[in-house]
């Protein structure tokens, strides 16, 4: 087995370096994104297959979308309907997708590891997607760029505050985003109730939302993972709302320069009772667009040769 390619499967794995390597390759991709064409052939001849075995809309379509820009094949590949219903195992399915000759293999599944094990099974490149709890690189990386661009500071956020409000310990997307976040200077604070708190994680928690609201410069909301989650962890009825939902009197202690991000799904009437597109502070949306550009930067750092050529 070859072990030359590289994958992209946790933001540690990255490491700092190549972290700011592919933020800044971003905003290169960002500025193809937003010509009248938007597509250049970087990936001509690449095979990028999209193996998402747990539901997901946004992330699925971001990587199909940036694996077309850069003029790449995609292959789709979904749990439903496909022979792992009928009983096929992961490796059998995975090694029959990697006769295929792909380069890329994105993968979303519910177990924690998955990535590193489907690695061993193929010679393609491997970007994580999601792994259970564990990790959500992409999304970290393009939550660090949204605050870089909206903040002005590109990838230096030494200094910056961000509450990461919810379901911590639930949470891929607060494990990741929290280790980019450190890893580029910022200061972290986890708020939610102390059974959603992860004391495995080293950072500040705070279980009084109102107590910091006002004097933080990301208030990052978190989807409630009811999917993954004990009933007996949250606060019964409206009570979990009431202490971390984003109400509409707390959003107007939010500092009118902060951000509010949130990585979707919301789960609207739950973790906000406000709607964030009538808020100003909201980066939700460009969490979205600066989503298919930092993916077409990881699919080029991996698959790349050489500099991007133009469209002719």
């Amino acid at each position: 087995m070859s072990t030359a390619r590289r994958h992209l499967r946790s933001i540690d794995e990255v490491g700092r370096e190549r972290v700011l390597k592919l933020l800044n390759l971003t905003s290169h991709m960002h500025e193809i994104n937003q010509r009248p064409v938007p597509k250049v052939p970087a990936l001509r001849g690449r095979v990028v297959c999209n193996l998402f075995l747990e539901d997901s809309t946004r992330t699925r379509l971001s990587f199909d979308t940036a694996a077309k820009r850069l003029g790449a094949d995609t292959v789709a590949f979904t749990g439903s309907g496909s022979s792992l219903s009928k009983g096929e195992s992961l490796r059998d399915t995975v090694e029959t997708l990697a006769a295929m000759r792909l380069d890329a293999i994105v993968v979303r599944h519910r177990s924690v590891g998955a990535p590193w094990q489907i690695a061993q099974w193929c010679e393609a490149a491997i970007i994580n997607a999601g792994d259970g709890r564990h990790a959500h690189p992409t999304q970290a990386l393009l939550d660090a760029y949204t605050i870089g661009q909206r903040t002005g500071r590109g990838a230096d956020l030494s200094g910056l505050r961000i509450a990461i409000v919810g379901d911590i310990v639930n949470s891929r997307v607060a494990r990741s985003t929290t280790s980019v976040a450190t890893m580029l200077g910022a200061e972290v604070t986890h708020v939610g109730p102390s059974t959603l708190l992860d004391p495995r994680l080293d950072v500040q928690r705070c279980s009084d939302l109102d107590q910091i609201i006002g004097d933080v410069d990301v208030l990052y909301m978190l989807r409630m993972q009811n999917e993954r989650m004990d009933a007996a962890l949250v606060p019964l009825g409206g009570e979990y709302t009431r202490r971390f939902g984003l109400t509409p009197e707390r959003a107007s202690n939010m500092r009118a320069d902060a951000l509010l991000m949130h990585p979707g799904p919301i789960n609207h009437g739950t973790e906000m009772t406000v709607d964030p597109s009538t808020l100003p502070q909201s980066a939700i949306t460009d969490q979205v667009s600066y989503g298919v550009a930092v993916r077409m930067a990881v699919l080029f750092d991996l698959l790349g040769i050489g500099e991007m050529e133009e469209e002719s």
